[in-house]
Protein backbone atom coordinates (compact mmCIF):
# COMPACT_ATOMS: atom_id res chain seq x y z
CA UNK A 1 0.00 0.00 0.00
CA UNK A 2 1.14 3.48 -0.95
CA UNK A 3 0.44 7.13 -0.33
CA UNK A 4 0.41 9.74 -2.72
CA UNK A 5 -0.12 13.46 -2.10
CA UNK A 6 -0.96 15.25 -5.24
CA UNK A 7 -1.83 18.87 -7.00
CA UNK A 8 -3.17 19.50 -9.95
CA UNK A 9 -2.42 23.01 -11.07
CA UNK A 10 -4.28 24.06 -14.20
CA UNK A 11 -2.33 27.27 -15.88
CA UNK A 12 -3.71 29.50 -18.57
CA UNK A 13 -7.77 29.55 -17.39
CA UNK A 14 -8.23 33.16 -16.99
CA UNK A 15 -8.66 33.62 -13.50
CA UNK A 16 -6.69 32.71 -10.54
CA UNK A 17 -9.55 30.40 -8.89
CA UNK A 18 -8.82 26.58 -8.83
CA UNK A 19 -11.74 25.58 -7.28
CA UNK A 20 -13.22 24.53 -9.69
CA UNK A 21 -10.61 22.64 -10.60
CA UNK A 22 -10.53 20.83 -7.65
CA UNK A 23 -14.00 19.91 -7.05
CA UNK A 24 -13.64 17.68 -10.20
CA UNK A 25 -10.50 15.98 -8.85
CA UNK A 26 -12.43 15.15 -5.76
CA UNK A 27 -15.38 13.68 -7.57
CA UNK A 28 -13.47 11.58 -9.58
CA UNK A 29 -11.71 9.87 -6.34
CA UNK A 30 -14.76 9.72 -4.48
CA UNK A 31 -16.22 7.96 -7.71
CA UNK A 32 -13.49 5.78 -7.67
CA UNK A 33 -14.44 4.87 -4.19
CA UNK A 34 -10.45 5.27 -2.91
CA UNK A 35 -9.30 6.72 0.20
CA UNK A 36 -8.29 10.19 -0.07
CA UNK A 37 -8.41 13.02 2.16
CA UNK A 38 -8.55 17.14 0.88
CA UNK A 39 -5.87 19.14 2.47
CA UNK A 40 -5.28 23.05 1.64
CA UNK A 41 -1.89 22.38 -0.59
CA UNK A 42 -3.15 18.87 -2.12
CA UNK A 43 -4.91 15.82 -1.89
CA UNK A 44 -3.61 12.78 -0.43
CA UNK A 45 -4.81 9.25 -1.22
CA UNK A 46 -3.72 5.43 -0.27
CA UNK A 47 -3.72 2.47 -3.19
CA UNK A 48 -0.74 0.55 -4.62
CA UNK A 49 1.34 1.94 -7.30
CA UNK A 50 -0.45 0.83 -10.55
CA UNK A 51 -3.43 2.19 -8.88
CA UNK A 52 -1.99 5.57 -7.78
CA UNK A 53 -0.88 6.14 -11.11
CA UNK A 54 -3.83 5.52 -13.29
CA UNK A 55 -5.52 8.01 -10.67
CA UNK A 56 -2.62 10.90 -11.02
CA UNK A 57 -3.22 10.80 -14.57
CA UNK A 58 -6.72 10.93 -14.72
CA UNK A 59 -6.74 13.84 -12.09
CA UNK A 60 -4.19 15.67 -14.26
CA UNK A 61 -6.28 15.16 -17.76
CA UNK A 62 -9.48 16.61 -15.58
CA UNK A 63 -7.97 20.03 -15.68
CA UNK A 64 -7.55 19.82 -19.47
CA UNK A 65 -10.79 18.27 -20.01
CA UNK A 66 -12.25 21.71 -17.64
CA UNK A 67 -10.55 23.66 -20.15
CA UNK A 68 -6.99 24.31 -18.94
CA UNK A 69 -4.52 24.85 -21.43
CA UNK A 70 -1.14 24.06 -19.61
CA UNK A 71 -1.44 21.64 -16.31
CA UNK A 72 0.96 21.85 -13.73
CA UNK A 73 1.14 18.82 -11.71
CA UNK A 74 3.36 17.48 -8.25
CA UNK A 75 2.56 13.97 -7.31
CA UNK A 76 4.53 12.70 -4.26
CA UNK A 77 4.82 8.96 -3.19
CA UNK A 78 5.76 7.22 -0.41
CA UNK A 79 5.51 3.42 -1.09
CA UNK A 80 5.92 1.12 2.13
CA UNK A 81 6.63 -2.26 1.29
CA UNK A 82 7.54 -3.43 5.16
CA UNK A 83 3.67 -2.80 6.71
CA UNK A 84 0.51 -1.70 5.48
CA UNK A 85 -0.15 2.10 5.80
CA UNK A 86 -3.32 4.54 5.81
CA UNK A 87 -4.11 7.67 5.51
CA UNK A 88 -3.47 9.54 8.97
CA UNK A 89 -1.23 6.96 10.39
CA UNK A 90 2.53 8.85 9.84
CA UNK A 91 0.49 12.28 11.27
CA UNK A 92 -1.07 9.95 14.26
CA UNK A 93 2.39 8.42 15.50
CA UNK A 94 4.21 11.94 15.58
CA UNK A 95 1.19 13.66 17.57
CA UNK A 96 1.25 10.01 19.85
CA UNK A 97 5.16 11.03 20.41
CA UNK A 98 4.27 14.60 21.14
CA UNK A 99 2.38 13.55 24.27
Amino acid sequence: MALMEITVVPIGTGSTSVGEYVVATQRILKDMGLAYELTDMGTEVEGDMELLMDVARQLHESAFSKGAARVYTVIKIDDRRDKVVHLGQKTGSVLERLD
